[in-house]
C-alpha cells in the first residue's frame, strides 16, 4: 500500500488516453489494478468517445483532459475540433494538427488556441466526463505563448493544472526546445499567485530505452528518483493492438511499459514503496477550497 504519511507524493498518470483504444484498455486495467491513479484524454482523437462512456459509468476514474494541439504521427492524424482557418496558424496544409510543437508555437495564435482547447474542455464535460485536470500534449500549452491561456482555462473551470516550477523539471520539455527558465517562470509566478499548486517535478516514460533493454530496472529507477514534494509521473501505458500499426518502431516502448506495470512482481514492489500514490481528484478539490475561501 502507498504510505499516506510520506513526503513524497506522485500521481501515476497515463498520457494519451483516447488516442487509440489499446491506450484505453491499459488505462481501464492499470487503473483497476492501482498503479495508475490518473489519466488524461485527448478530446480530438478517434477513441475519446469509448473512453467518455467508460468514465461517466464509472465515478471513481479519475480523467482530465490532455489539451492537444499536435498531432505528431506520420498516418495517423486528428485535426481541431473547432476547424480553424488556416490563417489561425493550428493546422497542416491539409487540416490536420502540426506534428511539432515549434510549428505551432511559431504560428499559432492565441485566440485560436484558447478557443481549441476551450471547445475540447466543454466537449470532456458535455460528454459526460467529471473532469479532474489539465495537462498538455507534448507540453504545447504551457508554453510561453500560449501559458496564460492554460492558466485561464484552469482557473475558468476550477481544475489543477500541470506546471512545474522549473522548466527542468517537467522531464517532457524535449518538445519545448528554446524556453529559457525566465519565459517558464512567468507564467509559474502567475499560477502560483492565482492559486494553483506547482509540481516539484514532471517524469515521464523512457522514450529512449532500446528494446534490448529491460523496462523494469529503468523505471524503478523513475520511481527511486522521485523527491520529497510532488511529483506527477507522465507514462503511456498501451494495450499490443493497433498500436503496432500507428508506430511500429517505437509501439514496444509503451506495450513493455503497460506489460510491466500489470505484473504482479513490480505492483508489489511499486505499492511497496515510501510514497503517498494520489490521484487529481484530491488536488481538484483542494484547489476548489482555495478559490472559494474568502480573501483576507
Amino acid at each position: 500500500m502507498s504510505a499516506a504519511h510520506s513526503r513524497r507524493r506522485v500521481v501515476l498518470h497515463e498520457d494519451d488516453v483516447g488516442m487509440c483504444q489499446g491506450a484505453n484498455l491499459a488505462f481501464l486495467e492499470l487503473c483497476r489494478l492501482g498503479v495508475c491513479t490518473s489519466g488524461a484524454v485527448m478530446v480530438p482523437c478517434p477513441w475519446f468517445l469509448e473512453m467518455a462512456e467508460a468514465t461517466a459509468a464509472d465515478g471513481s476514474l479519475d480523467l482530465g483532459v490532455h489539451l492537444t494541439l499536435n498531432s505528431e504521427k506520420r498516418h495517423y492524424k486528428w485535426r481541431p475540433l473547432t476547424a480553424p482557418p488556416p490563417s489561425a496558424g493550428l493546422t497542416d496544409e491539409y487540416g490536420f494538427f502540426h506534428p511539432d510543437v515549434a510549428t505551432t508555437r511559431r504560428n499559432g495564435s492565441a485566440e485560436a488556441v484558447e478557443a481549441e482547447l476551450r471547445a475540447q474542455i466543454e466537449t470532456a464535460y458535455r460528454a459526460g466526463i467529471d473532469v479532474t485536470h489539465l495537462d498538455t500534449h507534448m507540453g504545447a500549452a504551457l508554453s510561453p505563448e500560449f501559458c496564460d491561456v492554460y492558466i485561464r482555462l484552469g482557473l475558468e473551470y476550477r481544475l489543477p493544472i500541470l506546471l512545474t516550477s522549473t522548466i527542468a523539471a517537467y522531464t517532457p520539455n524535449d518538445n519545448l526546445v528554446g524556453v529559457t527558465e525566465k519565459a517558464h517562470a512567468r507564467g509559474v509566478e502567475q499560477a502560483r499567485a492565482a492559486g494553483f499548486e506547482i509540481f516539484d517535478a514532471a517524469l515521464q516514460t523512457t522514450w529512449a530505452r532500446p528494446r534490448s533493454k529491460p523496462a523494469e530496472p529503468a523505471y524503478k529507477a523513475i520511481i527511486e528518483s522521485v523527491r520529497d514534494g510532488l511529483t506527477f509521473v507522465c507514462l503511456h501505458f498501451n494495450a499490443p493492438g493497433e498500436l503496432e500499426l500507428i508506430e511500429p518502431r517505437s509501439a514496444y516502448i509503451r506495450t513493455e511499459e503497460y506489460d510491466l506495470f500489470r505484473s504482479q512482481a513490480f505492483r508489489d514492489w511499486l505499492l511497496a514503496q515510501d510514497l503517498d500514490i494520489i490521484g487529481m481528484k484530491p488536488l481538484r478539490e483542494d484547489l476548489r477550497a482555495r478559490l472559494a475561501a474568502p480573501v483576507n
